[in-house]
């Protein structure tokens, strides 16, 4: 009967089977193993003795096969904490929730002794890889080329040629970096916390005005920018006398000196190739180092927003070292980093999560390959470069789900691929995560190769990842895919997926950096008492405030250090937390009920043929309408299925695809519990992708709401007259 009721890993069972069955029909004709009962036996040597040589040798077999099978079948991940009790409450600070990993007497300040400011994070790298590679990059169906971490530490010259050239060694020196993700830019960053000065990342999304505006808030004087047209966009600023404290740009590519530098002479601005300050630091033999207190500014990281101009997050170096301690610490047992992991960056380096996800590879002595700068040939560069940690958002990752299933092109092809995916799934759930099953080799090694069949970790925030792409992928991809929340003002995250807990639908437990409680949000009837209310956070992780900006400062981080997130969060009964609504972007109808057009588009964003959308209402109407966007891949197929066919833009146009997808909207809202004054009642398909190019999305990819109204104020009021006609 054991035999019989053990349940190996796939492809020894069907063997397993069939031998035990030709074994009980060779012992005396008879199924004798089934009834065996080893007490009554009196001479267990003479039962054995009497058995047919080749019954002996299937025994002999059999026992090898279980043997083996115990000792390499797959393990589960033992995680860290109760899954059933993630985090706890902590009575002395109003409610507020701590993880439950880790020390329960105080929140986490730093996971290494030697690595408390961001100077010693990439200085105990330095030490530990013993000089390995640190940073690459590839050119065209090129392999990636790499420098070490003795040539990164040439950043030390970079800064002595920043004070050469008269910059003060002190936080209260902000120096500008305008440039793609590059290995000279993790050098520029570097060269600054050699010498305690500040970061301030500006990036050409957020457009000219705000570029001003930073470096003008700043009072920055030094800009290290990556092409001379970017040199260009800031000279311009200076000529008009936009920027009047600009003096110095310093360009890391080679450039036109005749043309950039009689418009610079002309301006009052010096222009230097990054490699002649380096020179001239190297020279400058006096400037040793002089690093920083984790208590000092490590960088001003200016949040796009969606409203108004940017606000400077000033964050200190024990704000950046508290945020990833909490991550090393939630993840040490099962995945920690290593000095023979590799990171694939394209995350834009001027946001907190790139950055913060990089310092913990190169703290540990790894590699960071960036990527080529083009979105479209990261595929390419993830086979070149085989990375083994991925930091994502869902935007990507609900392509890559797309993409996958527009291959499985027939009913049979996608049964059986959302048949292998939950089979998979059980394996997940269970605890496993392996790339080498059976369903792996049939149908998911492909998938995994693709991102360069290496990955050891999936890390996705910034936004909301829809459960189903999440659950799907965790299976496919083979590999541990955690899902983390938080915002620049408390670095990056203050929750993270506990490892072991492979659900979905939420953002894990609070980081062992920080604690985080609900608080009423009455005019949407969200109240703590009830486990519901608004996200707030507080501990080494918490920004110290936005530039110049008391005011807001005031708005957003309380009296007692709590920073209040605008989101939404419900205590799951586990101690995780669920983002459910968010607190702006309310409006109220005609008929005065509260409208929260986010919590909406979460839930129609699940049609299967929409790729964005944006809900727009206000107090003169009495209903909602939608502007949806189609996904140009799926939406062919999900319209043929209804019996129209077309070119995609001729699609977007079909008053009958359009009903179709509006009653597809509206059953998911049902299906959700919206009310009725939450369903929309009239839609525009639009053709086009909101995008950060047009002006509707933010460089973080949120939908700019006033920028969307007025985009489509037009074809909104057709909306309304439609319904009232």
């Amino acid at each position: 009967k054991c035999i019989h009721t053990i349940q190996p890993c796939t492809g020894w069972w069907l063997f397993i089977s069939e031998l035990s069955s030709s074994l009980m029909e060779k012992v005396n004709g008879q199924e004798m193993l089934s009834g065996l009962r080893l007490p009554e036996m009196e001479d267990l040597g003479q039962f054995f003795r009497s058995l047919p040589t080749s019954t002996l040798v299937g025994i002999g077999a059999l026992t090898a096969v279980l043997a083996y099978w115990l000792s390499s079948r797959p393990r589960p991940i033992q995680p860290p904490c109760d899954l059933r009790h993630q985090s706890q409450e902590v009575p002395e600070e109003d409610g507020g929730r701590r993880s439950m990993i880790g020390d329960s007497s105080k929140l986490l300040t730093h996971y290494h002794d030697d690595a408390r400011t961001m100077y010693e994070v990439f200085q105990r790298g330095f030490h530990i890889s013993g000089d390995g590679p640190c940073l690459g990059s590839r050119l065209p169906n090129q392999p990636y080329k790499w420098i070490s971490y003795r040539e990164v530490a040439r950043a030390e010259y970079l800064g002595s040629g920043l004070l050469h050239q008269g910059c003060q060694p002190n936080p209260d020196q902000f120096i500008g970096v305008f440039a793609q993700n590059r290995p000279e830019w993790i050098i520029s960053e570097l060269a600054c916390y050699t010498y305690s000065m500040v970061v301030v990342p500006l990036y050409d999304t957020l457009g000219p005005d705000a570029i001003r505006f930073i470096i003008n808030t700043a009072d920055i004087s030094t800009v290290i920018c990556d092409k001379e047209d970017k040199a260009k966009v800031l000279l311009g600023n200076v000529e008009r006398r936009e920027t009047p404290a600009l003096r110095r740009i310093i360009i890391m590519d080679t450039f036109d000196a005749t043309s950039l530098l009689e418009q610079a002479q002309g301006c009052g601005v010096t222009i230097q190739a990054m490699a002649e300050v380096e020179v001239s630091g190297g020279d400058n033999d006096t400037a040793s180092p002089q690093p920083p207190a984790p208590e000092d500014l490590s960088i001003v990281c200016f949040t796009s927003g969606t409203t108004g101009n940017p606000k400077g997050v000033m964050l200190t170096h024990g704000n950046v070292v508290a945020d990833f301690s909490g991550f090393l610490k939630v993840t040490d047992k099962v995945i920690c980093p290593n000095k023979d992991d590799c990171l694939i960056s394209f995350l834009p380096l001027a946001h907190m999560f790139e950055r913060l996800i990089e310092s913990v590879v190169y703290c540990h002595g790894g590699r960071i390959g960036f990527y080529q700068g083009d979105i479209r040939l990261l595929a390419d560069d993830m086979k070149a470069l085989r990375p083994t940690i991925f930091p994502v958002v869902p935007r990507l990752l609900n392509r890559m789900y797309d993409k996958i299933f527009s291959q499985a092109n027939t009913p049979v092809k996608r049964w059986l691929l959302n048949f292998a995916a939950k089979r998979k799934g059980a394996e997940v759930s269970a605890g496993v995560i392996r790339s080498d099953s059976v369903w792996d080799k049939v149908f998911f090694s492909k998938i995994q190769a693709s991102l360069g069949g290496r990955l050891r970790m999936i890390i996705t925030g910034a936004a909301p990842a829809s459960p189903s792409v999440l659950g799907f992928l965790r299976a496919a991809l083979g590999c541990q895919v955690y899902e983390a929340y938080g915002q620049t003002e408390c670095t990056a995250g203050c929750t993270f997926t506990t490892p072991g807990d492979w659900t979905s639908g939420h953002v894990g437990a609070p980081l062992p950096c920080n604690l985080i409680k609900l608080v009423d949000v009455a005019e949407k009837n969200y109240f703590a008492s009830k486990g519901e209310g608004e996200v707030c956070v507080k501990g080494p992780n918490v920004f110290k405030g936005y530039l110049k900006d008391p005011e807001r400062t005031a708005e957003t981080l309380d009296s007692d250090g709590w920073l209040h997130t605008g989101d939404i969060g419900k205590w799951l009964p586990n101690g995780s937390l669920k983002i459910i609504d968010r607190k702006k972007h309310i409006f109220k109808l005609a008929q005065g009920e509260y409208i929260s057009p986010e919590k909406i588009e979460n839930i129609y964003i699940r049609s299967e043929p929409l790729t964005q959308l944006y809900i727009h209402g206000d107090s003169l109407q009495s209903c909602l309408v939608g502007i949806v966007v189609p996904d140009p891949e799926v939406l062919p197929n999900w319209a043929k299925k209804k019996g129209i066919q077309g070119e995609y833009k001729d699609l977007c146009k079909n008053t009958m695809l359009k009903k179709a997808i509006l009653e597809d909207m509206v059953r998911l809202g049902k299906a959700s519990g919206l009310h009725s004054f939450e369903q929309v009642k009239n839609i525009y398909v639009h053709n086009e992708m909101f995008s950060i190019q047009n002006g509707l999305l933010t460089p973080t990819l949120k939908a700019k709401r006033p920028e969307l109204r007025e985009f489509f104020k037009g074809k909104i009021d057709d909306l309304y007259n439609g319904i009232s006609m």
